[in-house]
Order: structure tokens, then C-alpha cells, then sequence
């Protein structure tokens, strides 16, 4: 999702100066799809969906300040999309990946000084270099260099990784966004082994906060401590997969429950979000977990799903096209197949306002710089989607 907005939009009408040697187009490039379809929400808006392309298991999206836009594909690739959303070519230079369970390459977004350095974040997975059974998320800092046809990203550097690396190839979370006092944000899955979301000595299962260039900021919760709680901002996460900062500058992530129980939290620094302490929703086994009513030490979610929606991708909308939408949540869905918007009080509750499906699994949500909506469908042959509101 785009998470930095007002960045890319005061800077639209910049020309970069980008030099690169860039990939040429592939064979599979084709033109934007003309055909268009209506989708009528559970509440009866009416959504007009323009196909804009097509990608194999697509991840993230972010938008350039220029108008194009960068996706991540799940197996490693980076393409570069025209201001009309079709593919312009690949860009090299990106970390290696192997994709496997739910790994690979992941999040995307810009520096909040792209306009004049061109650095990006972005998360993937690694293979622990000893052990292939063993892997663990990482973010890189890189310099992304564009040319129309692609690009390459040069001086790519780790500046975090998980820790530590384990069995499973299930919720490394490695979700991005930058805070309004230029703080990076990553969200770190559980990795399916429960207990480290309560344990400080690890990373895991933990909301993350740390300066632009990796290093720990002296003022974060739990900073005393040292070591991997330093870098702690919020724990108690199962594998939050969307995180975004409100236009009022509050930061929200959405995370798989269990069998069922996914939520939507307001995060707040230093506090416990309960994992797998509690949660709405049971083991897949049948255990029965907790409620968050059980234990009011734990923060309890804004707004969560019984049964779920197995949320990827998050925006928290301020455009004008969608006006009745701003302040309002977009997550996008995969085993229920639906785009679903929140509407967010100005208490920090929540509740899901609307519901709009048309048969596919979402991956990826992002606010266009013009308001409109796009969304990135999940698995092989996944539309981009450019959302409007119908006539």
C-alpha cells in the first residue's frame, strides 16, 4: 500500500533524472485489458473495475511520485508499471529470492526522500546460509535507478533481519510503512510457532520500529533491554500482513487470527496484543484460546472476524474520489474474497462498513495518487484492478 502519500503527491509534477541499463519487456507483457465490470457491495455501492494487467502471484504495490508504480511478484520479480498501469518493464538488482509456502519477495515502498536520494525499502525472505530449512524476513535499503522500459537497484544493503531465523515457510509478516516522524515500521510474523510472540529475546511475532538506516531509536519502549527488544514496538502479533498510518498520524495493522479471530489493531507503543495468549478465534487443532475479554492486561482489537477474512494488504484512505471513504480502512481479503472497507471512529473503535466481491482473492490494496483504488488479486494470472466509482 502506498505509505507515503502526501510525499508522492506533492512531488507529481517532478521530473527525476533516473539513468539505468533496464530489462527489455518479456513475451508475457500484454496491453491493458479494455473490458471493464461492475461490482455492487453488501451495502449496495457500485464499484467500476477497470483491468489494468495481469501478474503471477503478485505481493505489494507502490506508487512513484512520477505516476508509475512498482510490483513485487512473490518469486522475485520487480516490474515497473506505466501511468496507465500496464507493465513497462522488469527492474533488476533485487535481492534472490526462492518462494516457498508463503515466501519470497515482499513489500515494497519509497524513502521518504526518494525524490532526491530514489532509495526504497524492500522485505523478502532468506535462506539461512548453513541450513536451508531454516529462513527469516529481511529488509534491504537499495537506490533504485528507473528508465521508461525498467531499471535496475544499485548499493542494495540489509539493514534488519529477523531474529532468528527458524523452521516453516508460514508468517514472516515483513510488511512496511513509514511514520510521519520518519520512523521505519515492520510488522514480524509469529512464523507459526506461537510462544515467540511473548518472548522479548526475539523479534518474532512483534511490530518493529527502527531509524531510516536499521538501527534501533534510543526512545523505543523496551530500548533498555538491548539486544532484539530493543527494536520492539508492540508485541503479541500473529502474522500481520497490512500496516498504514492514518492521515491524524495513527498507525493501524490488521493480522491472520488463528481459526478465525483476524483483527484489526490500533497500535500503540509498548503495549501487548495478547498472541497467543489470547484471541478471538481457536487453534486449528480445536484448542480453544482465550477471548480478549479474559485478560484485560491485553489490547484488545478495534475491529475483528469471526468467521475470518484472511486480511492482506491495507490502506487507510484519504483521496477525494471516494469521499464518503476517507479515514475508512481498506483490507483486502483471501479466503473471503472481498475487498472490505472499516469505517474507524474517531475513538479507535471500528467496524466493517461494506463488503465488495467479485469471485478473487486480494493481495495487495493501494490508494492511487488521483483517489481511485487498486488492488492486486492473489496466485497466477492476478488482475491489477483500478477501482472507481460507478456512473
Amino acid at each position: 500500500m502506498t505509505h507515503l502519500k502526501s510525499t508522492a503527491l506533492a512531488a507529481a509534477s517532478s521530473v527525476l533524472v533516473l539513468a539505468a541499463c533496464a530489462s527489455p519487456a518479456t513475451d508475457t507483457m500484454k496491453p491493458a485489458a479494455e473490458a471493464g465490470f461492475q461490482i455492487t457491495g453488501s451495502s449496495g455501492t457500485v464499484l467500476q473495475a477497470q483491468e489494468l494487467d495481469r501478474f503471477d502471484s503478485p505481493w505489494a504495490m507502490a506508487f512513484l511520485p512520477d505516476g508509475r508504480a512498482l510490483v513485487t511478484l512473490q518469486a522475485g520479480t520487480i516490474w515497473l508499471l506505466k501511468v496507465d498501469g500496464t507493465k513497462a518493464g522488469q527492474v533488476t538488482g533485487g535481492p534472490g529470492v526462492e518462494a516457498k509456502g508463503q515466501g519470497g519477495l515482499g513489500d515494497i515502498i519509497l524513502h521518504p526522500d526518494f525524490v532526491t536520494t530514489g532509495q526504497v525499502y524492500i522485505s523478502y525472505v532468506e535462506r539461512d546460509a548453513g541450513n536451508e530449512d531454516l529462513s527469516g524476513a529481511a529488509v534491504a535499503l537499495a537506490t533504485l535507478e528507473l528508465t521508461e522500459t525498467g531499471g535496475v537497484l544499485r548499493d542494495r544493503s540489509v539493514i534488519w533481519r529477523q531474529f532468528d531465523s527458524v523452521p516453516g515457510n508460514g508468517h514472516y509478516g515483513h510488511r512496511l510503512a513509514i511514520s510521519p516522524d520518519r520512523q521505519l515500521f515492520i510488522t514480524s510474523g509469529e512464523r507459526q510457532k506461537f510462544t515467540p510472540a511473548q518472548d522479548m529475546g526475539s523479534t518474532l511475532g512483534k511490530v518493529v520500529r527502527l531509524n531510516l538506516d536499521g538501527s534501533a531509536p534510543s526512545d523505543n519502549p523496551f530500548a533498555s533491554e538491548g539486544g532484539p527488544a530493543a527494536e520492539v514496538w508492540t508485541l503479541g502479533h500473529r502474522n500481520p500482513l497490512g500496516i498504514a498510518f492514518a492521515a491524524d498520524g495513527k498507525l493501524w495493522v490488521h493480522e491472520m487470527g488463528p481459526k478465525h479471530g483476524d483483527e484489526l489493531n490500533l497500535i500503540v507503543r509498548g503495549q501487548n496484543y495478547g498472541y497467543p495468549e489470547v484471541s478471538n478465534g481457536n487453534h486449528y487443532d480445536g484448542r480453544e484460546i482465550p477471548d480478549h475479554d479474559t485478560r484485560p492486561e491485553f489490547a484488545a482489537p478495534a475491529a475483528y472476524w469471526v468467521p475470518a477474512i484472511s486480511p492482506a494488504g491495507l490502506d487507510i484512505y484519504d483521496g477525494s474520489l471516494f469521499s464518503a471513504w476517507q479515514g475508512n480502512a481498506l483490507i483486502g481479503g483471501l479466503s473471503s474474497k472481498a475487498l472490505v472497507r472499516v469505517v474507524i471512529q474517531p475513538d479507535g473503535t471500528a467496524a466493517e462498513a461494506e463488503r465488495y466481491t467479485w469471485g478473487k482473492r486480494v493481495r495487495e490494496v493501494e490508494e492511487a495518487p488521483d483517489g481511485s483504488v487498486y488492488v492486486l488479486e492473489d496466485e497466477d494470472g492476478a488482475r491489477l484492478l483500478r477501482l472507481t466509482p460507478a456512473r
